[in-house]
């Protein structure tokens, strides 16, 4: 059975996964690639991430506001992942393919808090954030640029 609170975006990016792997681990460089415009700063950040690691970042999605984020995934190189208080979780899946490595981003709100998004167009827009987001990580690690 498949959960329908999870949504996730993919690409191929011309890079090996221990480069894509290092940007994703490293909180400082998240609003660098973030799609969204609402990642902003971190405010606690440990530097690289491990399990259980907790860095904080300044949000802005019509006000501004913090969150406290904790690792709850990272095996190195292939897989990272981290939830807020809410337990919605964000996600890194990285395998290597021809060409590169495919990247797969996911948010998954199935705890029962994301009831209450099921109901708004959020998730249609993660999904499309979470496209522009692979674009700009795409580029940053081929380029040394998101822009």
């Amino acid at each position: 059975m498949t959960n329908k609170r999870v949504v996730s975006a993919s690409r191929i990016i011309s890079a090996p996964r221990e480069a894509i792997f290092h940007v994703l681990a490293t909180p400082s460089l998240h609003p660098v690639i973030d799609g969204s415009g609402s990642v902003k700063a971190p405010t606690d950040d440990p530097g690289t991430l491990s399990l259980g690691a907790k860095f904080g970042m300044a949000m802005k999605i019509g006000l501004g506001y913090k969150v406290q984020n904790t690792v709850s995934t990272f095996d190195e190189g292939t897989a990272i992942a981290w939830h807020h208080f809410a337990h919605f979780i964000w996600r890194y899946d990285l395998v290597d393919v021809d060409g590169g490595t495919k990247v797969t981003e996911s948010f998954d709100y199935s705890n029962p808090l994301g009831i209450g998004l099921s109901l708004t167009s959020m998730p249609q827009k993660n999904r499309s954030n979470m496209e522009k987001t692979l674009e700009r990580l795409d580029r940053y690690v081929t380029t040394g640029s998101a822009e």
